[in-house]
């Protein structure tokens, strides 16, 4: 069974957000081994310069390193990333598990990532052009994961 880690900055503050997370963790069990990770991230001044930000997401990435399993393939989800269909997502969950690798899913804070992170990733995951709130997104990501499991196994959830 596949391990998936999602390591996101932040904690879910809306009940309905944990409750689905709740949900798709529950459903996701029957087909991989599920571990969140939430980590806090630092705290900006109100008017950031460019060079606080960079300082910081560098700080975020010494947190979020410590917490990536060893040999897990990394997919960082980022703006500048690549979009796939829920379909051609599925097929890279499969190819992962298919080489008995572990995948770890990472959100950033609402920063974004340090460049650190992002060049070790092995995808570069863009949901949409669209901005989402990091908590809704979660529920969006596990959602898709799961909808990516039906796929491969022929399920008529996905449609």
């Amino acid at each position: 069974m596949i391990r998936i880690t999602l390591i996101a900055l932040g904690k879910l503050k809306e009940k309905y957000l944990s409750e689905a997370v709740k949900e798709y963790s529950k459903r996701l069990s029957a087909y991989c081994k599920l571990e969140m990770i939430e980590l806090e991230p630092i705290r900006l001044s109100d008017k950031p310069s460019d060079a606080e930000i960079l300082n910081v997401l560098e700080k975020e990435s010494e947190l979020i390193l410590k917490k990536i399993p060893q040999g897990s393939e990394v997919i960082t989800l980022c703006v500048e990333g690549k979009s796939f269909s829920s379909p051609e997502f599925a097929s890279k969950i499969e190819s992962f598990e298919n080489m008995g690798k572990s995948i770890t899913f990472i959100i950033g804070s609402s920063y974004g990532l340090s460049e650190k992170i992002k060049k070790m990733s092995s995808v570069r995951l863009s949901v949409s052009e669209m901005t989402f709130p990091h908590q809704l997104f979660r529920v969006m990501l596990l959602e898709q994961i799961y909808r990516a499991f039906k796929i491969n196994e022929g399920s008529a959830y996905h449609k």
